[in-house]
């Protein structure tokens, strides 16, 4: 049963606290990536690219070598780049969905738009991903040819833990850690969390 069961082992060159950082946001992006297929010299924008899953992201399409666009305060820049992306669109001073590049790819890691103002940054075919998906749109969009949006429940856990924790120990991924709560401020966490001024991932700290 265990041999089935979606638990493998800290990486050794990692922390608890890193493991604790990989096993969610992580297993999230890589599920949304591995599902579009993507290819060498495609191109992917990704909305919320400082989240948890976005910052996750941003990472696991430059292992399958695609031009990434990351969407993000412009204050983390550097921290954006660091992870990959390719360009950087500031949120803050631009409207990501009237930029002039096309892709093959949207992912909107954060749910703050939609598939239809999305809809024009698509090239023909291009597939548009949400972490809050129109159900509506799952179901018909892929029906009518062209454009469309693609979900899918998460699947096969372990495969994709184990697969972080190969690039957890070749250092092809990073989890990108925010702030540490202890357990007794789990309520001052989320609402930090709930500010939407997070970047990548809170973690509740255990007492010895």
């Amino acid at each position: 049963i265990l041999e089935e069961s979606p638990v493998i082992n800290i990486p050794d060159n990692i922390t608890y606290e890193q493991a604790a950082a990989s096993a969610e946001g992580a297993y999230y992006a890589l599920d949304a990536v591995n599902m579009v297929d993507p290819k060498a010299g495609q191109k992917a924008l990704v909305n919320g690219a400082t989240g948890a899953i976005g910052s996750a992201m941003v990472q696991f399409l430059k292992f399958y070598s695609v031009y990434v666009t990351a969407v993000c305060n412009g204050e983390n820049t550097a921290l954006v780049k660091s992870l990959g992306a390719d360009k950087i669109i500031d949120f803050k001073t631009k409207d990501f969905t009237k930029d002039n590049d096309h892709y093959d790819f949207v992912f909107d890691a954060v749910a703050k738009s939609t598939f239809d103002k999305c809809k024009p940054l698509l090239k023909e075919g291009g597939i548009y991903n949400s972490s809050e998906p129109n159900l509506f749109q799952v179901l018909t969009t892929p029906l009518l040819g062209g454009k469309k949006v693609m979900f899918r429940p998460p699947k096969n856990i372990k495969a994709g833990l184990t697969f972080i924790k190969g690039a957890l120990e070749r250092e092809d991924f990073r989890p990108v850690i925010d702030r540490k709560y202890s357990i007794d401020k789990i309520a001052e966490a989320y609402k930090y969390v709930a500010s939407g001024l997070k970047i990548g991932n809170v973690l509740i700290i255990m007492d010895d």
